[in-house]
């Protein structure tokens, strides 16, 4: 059972500010979501292969290594860099 504090632990790991008034709504929401993926879970299986109906198959090419860019190529229009590594910045 999906519970109110269980809405209110996931937004805060979401990082989404949910309305005190909504809460009430929004779990009773997530509790349903719940409910039909159980449904989807236990629904009863024929047995028959479903996989592959349309007899399609996947055609695979050996991988070929080919060169590369040299690293100062690829990092000349880089903002920051060091080394031979991009630079991101940590938005935490």
């Amino acid at each position: 059972m999906v519970t109110r504090e269980d809405v209110e632990n996931i937004a805060i790991l979401s990082k989404l500010f949910v309305a005190e008034e909504e809460l009430d709504d929004l779990t009773k929401q997530m509790q349903e979501i719940v409910e039909f993926a159980d449904a989807i879970n236990n629904a009863p299986d024929s047995g028959e292969e479903f996989d592959n109906i349309n007899n399609l198959s996947n055609v695979f090419r050996e991988d070929v290594v080919v060169p590369s860019l040299p690293s100062e190529e690829i990092l000349k229009n880089a903002p920051e860099q060091a080394e031979d590594h991009f630079l991101v910045r940590n938005h935490a």
